[in-house]
C-alpha cells in the first residue's frame, strides 16, 4: 500500500529534522563552551585586579595608618570602575573591610570565609554576599617580611554574569535559526534534484516498475543483453543466459568480449537491425542489436536482442531434403498439374530479375502467389533455380528464388 506522505515531503522533513537535530546540538555545545569562556575570562581578569590590588604599596603601606580606609578606598573605587567589576573589598587579618562598593559596609567583617587567602592561598569560585551571589576571586596581602597581612577580595554578580551570557546568546541562537533555514532550503534543493534524478517517480511505482520489468525481461522467449559504454554487462535474462550455455550471474558484471564469442560481440559494437545469423554451440541464433558506434564514436550501452532459429532452421533443412528427392524424380518431366508454357514463362520473369519471390513473380505474371510458388518450387526441385531463406522479414523467415545459370 502506497504512503500518504509523498517521497518529497518524507525527504524533505527527514532532511530538515536532521538539520535541526544538527543544529540544537551545535548550538548547546557552542553555548556551553561561549559560557565556560565568559568565565575564564572574568577569571582571568579578577584575578589580575585582585593581585595588582594585593602588590600596590599604598595599599600595603596603608594597613599602618589609623584609618586605613580613608586611603584604600578610593583606590579601591577607581579600580572596581575601571574593571567593570561589581566590588573590589580590601579587608585585614581579622577580616574587617577598608573598601567597599556600598561606603557604609566600611569597618564591618567581610560576610564570607576568608580563611583561604589568609592562609596565603588564591580563592576562586562562587559565594553569597552583602551584595548577592557572586563570581569572585581572594588573594592574600603580604607585608614586606612575607606575613600575610589582609586579603583582596574581587568579583563580579552572577546575574550580571548571566545577563551578559544571555546577550551572547541571543546572537548564537539567531545565527543557529539562520543556519537552520538555510538548512531547510537546502534540503528543498537537495530533494527536487533526487525527484528529478528519479523521473518524479514515488517509491511504489519505482518498486512496480522493478517488478513489471523483471517479471517481462525473465518471461521473455528471446535473449537480452544489455552492455554499459565501458564494454560490461549490465543486464542479462534467462533466455539469453539458455542460449549461450552459461549461468546470468556468470554474465552479470563481465566484460562482453571475454564472454560473447566473436561474432555475437561484432554484431553488438557495429549493429544490425535485420538479424544475423550466428551459430552459438549447437543453436542457430538471430543477433540484433542497436550497435555501440556511430562513425567510430562510442554512443554509450547497446542492447544484444537473440531470437533461438534452430528447430526452424532444422526443419528447413528437412524441407530441402525432401524438395531434393522430389526433384530427382520429376527431373525428366512436367509434374501434373503444371503448365510448360506457364513454366517458361516464370523462367523467363525469374531470370529477369536477380532474386524474387513468388508474390513479385505472381504479379508479374498475372498469376495467383501459390500457383507461382509452385512454379518456383519446380524449377528449384530441378535445378534451374535456387532457393534461399530471406531472414531480414519479421515472424520468420521468406522464400526468395533466383535463376541458376549453368556454367
Amino acid at each position: 500500500m502506497a504512503s500518504k506522505m509523498t517521497l518529497r515531503v518524507q525527504l524533505l522533513l527527514l532532511q530538515a529534522l536532521i538539520v535541526f537535530l544538527v543544529t540544537l546540538a551545535t548550538g548547546i555545545v557552542a553555548g556551553a563552551f561561549q559560557e565556560q569562556a565568559l568565565r575564564e575570562s572574568y577569571k582571568d581578569r579578577m584575578q589580575a585586579v585582585a593581585q595588582s590590588i594585593a602588590s600596590l604599596p599604598t595599599v600595603r603601606e596603608a594597613f599602618d595608618d589609623e584609618d586605613p580606609s580613608a586611603t584604600i578606598q578610593p583606590i579601591a573605587e577607581v579600580i572596581r570602575e575601571a574593571s567593570d567589576l561589581a566590588y573590589v573589598v580590601v579587608a585585614d587579618a581579622d577580616g574587617i573591610r577598608y573598601s567597599h562598593p556600598n561606603p557604609y559596609r566600611i569597618g564591618e567583617r567581610v560576610s564570607t570565609d576568608p580563611s583561604i587567602p589568609l592562609s596565603g592561598e588564591i580563592y576562586i569560585g562562587t559565594q553569597t554576599g552583602t551584595l548577592g551571589t557572586s563570581w569572585r576571586v581572594k588573594v592574600p596581602i603580604f607585608a614586606d617580611d612575607g606575613t600575610v597581612i589582609g586579603t583582596a577580595s574581587v568579583g563580579i554578580l552572577e546575574s550580571e554574569l548571566n545577563d551578559e551570557f544571555m546577550r551572547n546568546l541571543a546572537w548564537l541562537i539567531a545565527a543557529m535559526l539562520a543556519a537552520a533555514v538555510l538548512g531547510v532550503f537546502g534540503s528543498a534543493w537537495v530533494t527536487s534534484v533526487i525527484r528529478r534524478r528519479i523521473y518524479l517517480l514515488e517509491p511504489h511505482q519505482i518498486a512496480a516498475l522493478v517488478k513489471n520489468q523483471e517479471t517481462t525481461l525473465h518471461g521473455l522467449s528471446e535473449g537480452v543483453i544489455t552492455v554499459d559504454g565501458s564494454g560490461r554487462i549490465t543486464l542479462v535474462n534467462d533466455a539469453a543466459a539458455r542460449l549461450l550455455g552459461t549461468e546470468a550471474a556468470g554474465l552479470d558484471g563481465a566484460m562482453a568480449a571475454d564472454v560473447l564469442g566473436e561474432e555475437l560481440y561484432t554484431v553488438l559494437r557495429e549493429g544490425e537491425d535485420a538479424g544475423r545469423p550466428v551459430i552459438v554451440g549447437s543453436h542457430v541464433l538471430v543477433a540484433r542489436s542497436t550497435g555501440g558506434e556511430i562513425d567510430s564514436a562510442d554512443v554509450g550501452a547497446t542492447t544484444l536482442l537473440l531470437r533461438d532459429h534452430t528447430e526452424l532452421h532444422d526443419v528447413v533443412r528437412r524441407v530441402e531434403a525432401a524438395d531434393a528427392i522430389i526433384a530427382f524424380r520429376q527431373r525428366l518431366g512436367v509434374p501434373k498439374g503444371l503448365s510448360a508454357e506457364t513454366l517458361d514463362r516464370v523462367a523467363a520473369a525469374l531470370a529477369a530479375r536477380p532474386d524474387a519471390s513468388a508474390t513479385e513473380i505472381g504479379d508479374d505474371l498475372q498469376i495467383s502467389r501459390v500457383s507461382a510458388r509452385r512454379y518456383l518450387e519446380h524449377l528449384a526441385s530441378s535445378g534451374r533455380a535456387i532457393r534461399a531463406l530471406d531472414y531480414s522479414t519479421k515472424g520468420r523467415p521468406s522464400t526468395r528464388y533466383r535463376a541458376n545459370d549453368p556454367v
